[in-house]
């Protein structure tokens, strides 16, 4: 009677996961620096473009009512949504009595 025995085994070794496992884990540390920096920027860049639409928005309601607004002025007319009266990151957009928006 003939044994027959396996020559090629499929699988994984132990050292193979390790050193997989080891890989993975340096990508990791590398990425999630860089896209916390990311998060930031965003944000930024975000609370800048919300500013400009802000801006006109105050300039289309002085052309309609021929004032300057207060920002509950802009959310009780719908020129404004109340999710639209800060940045993402939490500072709070405020309009100067010139009408110029900038964030406090």
């Amino acid at each position: 009677m003939k044994f027959l025995k396996a020559s090629n085994e499929d699988g994984f070794t132990l050292i193979e996961m390790l050193i997989v496992l080891l890989i993975i884990s340096v990508l990791i540390l590398i990425t999630i620096p860089n896209v916390t920096r990311h998060f930031e920027s965003i944000n930024e860049k975000g609370c800048s473009a919300l500013v400009q639409m802000v801006q006109g928005q105050v300039e289309a309601y002085k052309i309609d009512f021929k004032t300057t607004p207060t920002i509950q002025d802009l959310v009780d007319n719908e020129y404004l949504n109340d999710d639209k009266t800060s940045c993402p990151n939490g500072d709070e957009i405020v309009i100067q009595s010139d009408g110029s928006v900038s964030v406090k």
